[in-house]
C-alpha cells in the first residue's frame, strides 16, 4: 500500500507545527500525516473487512524493524526516521481508527476507545508520567473534537462532544517545547464548547490558538 504523496494537513495542524520547535516539529508532522492517511481509509471504507485489511497493513508495517519495511511511501519512510522505537503509539492510532470501522454504533465506550488510540501519540512526546497523563488527555480531546466536526449524525456528534469535553477538562498545562500540541488541544476545547464545530472555524480561532501557545493550557 503506497501513496504518491502525503495528504495535505488541515490548517490547525499547520498552525501547531508552526508553534513547534525542532525536536517536535518533524515527529509531529509525520504523526499527523499518518493520521490523515488512516482517516482517509476509514472515510472510504464501505466494507468493514476491507477497511480492517487496509488498516492492518499499517499496523504490520509499523511492527517491523525499519530496515524491513516497504520503501517508497513518504509517510512510512518519514515515520521510520522520526518515530523509530516509539511505534507503539502509532499502532495505537491504527487501533483507534479501526474502532470506527468495526463499531455498529458510536456510543460513549466506542468514542473513548477511538480517542484513546487515535490520540495516544501525544503522550509519546514526554517520558514524564505526570506530563504524559496531561498529554494523553489533550490527545484524546483533540481526537474527539476533530471527529465531531466531521460526522453528520447529530447523535454521534453529541457523544463525541460529551466525551471530548470531559477529556479536555483533564488536560492541563503542557511544557514549553510542546506548544504545538497545546495549540491543538486549545482549539479542540474551543470547538467542542461550540458543539463540535471545525477547529479553525470563526474569527476567534487564531486568537484561541495564540492563547493556547502562550499559556500552554
Amino acid at each position: 500500500m503506497t501513496d504518491a504523496s502525503a495528504d495535505i494537513l488541515p490548517p490547525e495542524a499547520e498552525l501547531a507545527l508552526a508553534w513547534s520547535g525542532g525536536r517536535v516539529r518533524a515527529p509531529l508532522s509525520m504523526a499527523l500525516h499518518l493520521d490523515r492517511r488512516l482517516a482517509r481509509i476509514v472515510a472510504r471504507t464501505t466494507e468493514p473487512m476491507l477497511g480492517q485489511m487496509r488498516l492492518a497493513w499499517w499496523r504490520e508495517a509499523l511492527g517491523k524493524p525499519v530496515a524491513e519495511r516497504p520503501r517508497g511511501d513518504a509517510v512510512l519512510d518519514g515515520l521510520g526516521v522520526h518515530w523509530a522505537g516509539r511505534e507503539a503509539a502509532l499502532a495505537a492510532m491504527v487501533d483507534g481508527w479501526e474502532v470506527l470501522v468495526t463499531a455498529e454504533r458510536l456510543g460513549p465506550d466506542e468514542a473513548a476507545a477511538f480517542a484513546a488510540g487515535r490520540g495516544a501519540f501525544f503522550a509519546a512526546f514526554s517520558d514524564d508520567a505526570a506530563t504524559g497523563e496531561r498529554l494523553g488527555a489533550a490527545g484524546r480531546c483533540w481526537a474527539l473534537a476533530d471527529a465531531a466536526a466531521g460526522v453528520s449524525d447529530p447523535g454521534e456528534r453529541a457523544v463525541l462532544v460529551a466525551v471530548g469535553l470531559a477529556e479536555g477538562a483533564r488536560a492541563g498545562r503542557l511544557p514549553a517545547d510542546l506548544r504545538g500540541l497545546a495549540v491543538l488541544a486549545g482549539l479542540a476545547r474551543r470547538a467542542l464548547a461550540r458543539g463540535g464545530r471545525p477547529l479553525m472555524e470563526g474569527r476567534g480561532a487564531p486568537l484561541a490558538a495564540l492563547r493556547a501557545a502562550i499559556f500552554r493550557a
